[in-house]
């Protein structure tokens, strides 16, 4: 089943659960793929819409942040909530060390030899870990890579 009809069927069965919190973080998870399908004319795929949830979580982390600074627990208990609930959309995560070996090999690829060919590196390793690592992770590995 495509993560589209998946998300699909968890709403559905949220309604019928009456989970207001899932089914209020689904529906925008909705929202969000809606408007990327009508702003560029396209279906969305897995990979797509791994992206649109990568990116709303981002999101919710960056406000539970903000939140936090500003001592609003009740506001940050909530975006936490909704990340729990967009977690469920992402496949399983490498763990440092896999994140280190496959920036290593990226690096060996591409023959990166310094900070100036960050860039290079980034563009291989976003389409080879999009969606499987948590990006500040691997930003964090290609400079040290890079540095030593």
């Amino acid at each position: 089943m495509a993560l589209k009809d998946q998300i699909t069927e968890d709403m559905k069965t949220a309604m019928r659960a009456k989970d207001s919190v899932r089914l209020g973080t689904i529906r925008l998870l909705q929202a969000a793929m809606k408007q990327k399908e009508v702003d560029e004319r396209i279906e969305l795929d897995d990979v797509a819409v791994i992206a649109i949830v990568d990116k709303l979580i981002k999101q919710r982390k960056d406000s539970v942040a903000a939140y936090l600074s500003a001592q609003r627990q009740d506001l940050a208990d909530v975006e936490t909530a909704e990340i729990g609930v967009l977690e469920v959309y992402l496949p399983k995560r490498l763990s440092a060390e896999e994140i280190q070996a496959e920036v290593a090999a990226i690096v060996a690829e591409v023959g990166a030899a310094g900070p100036g060919d960050m860039g290079k590196v980034m563009g291989a390793v976003k389409t080879r870990l999009a969606g499987k690592a948590d990006m500040g992770l691997v930003s964090a590995a290609v400079k040290a890579a890079l540095a030593g």
